[in-house]
């Protein structure tokens, strides 16, 4: 008899970041890309950042958590798992929703790298002036 596998997934974006996160059943381990988040974010910051929306709907020691991450630093990865998990969370209980919302963790932050121009040096520093 095959036994069927629970899980919740959410699928989080930020900057050129994506994260795919699957929520199953477990005692509150994360693995990004197959390695302990440890192994992959040094930062404590950011290991604080992503697991917040856990924290803030006090189930951080009902799931492990498995990212599979790409694209982007590590700072626009953290936020990208950060939104998948608070995703994967409401597919979860609909009910976690107000909470996540309150605390701004359903929100894709929109930002991204402005592209550069043609006539500047940048997106839209100038190139130096000279009189003569």
């Amino acid at each position: 008899m095959a036994r069927e596998l629970v899980q919740y997934y959410g699928t989080g974006r930020r900057k050129s970041s994506t994260a795919r996160v699957y929520l199953r059943p477990g005692k509150g381990r994360i693995f990004v890309n197959d390695r302990e988040v440890d192994r992959y974010f040094p930062r404590e910051a950011l290991k604080v950042h992503l697991a917040r929306p856990l924290v803030v709907t006090q189930t951080t020691e009902d799931f492990d958590t498995f990212i599979n991450v790409s694209g982007g630093g590590p700072t626009g990865q953290a936020g990208a798992i950060r939104l998948g998990i608070a995703r994967a969370l409401v597919e979860y209980n609909p009910d976690l929703r107000t909470a996540l919302k309150k605390e701004g963790l359903l929100t894709r932050d929109a930002r991204k790298v402005e592209r550069k121009k043609y006539g500047r040096a940048g997106a839209r520093r100038r190139f130096q002036f000279s009189k003569r």
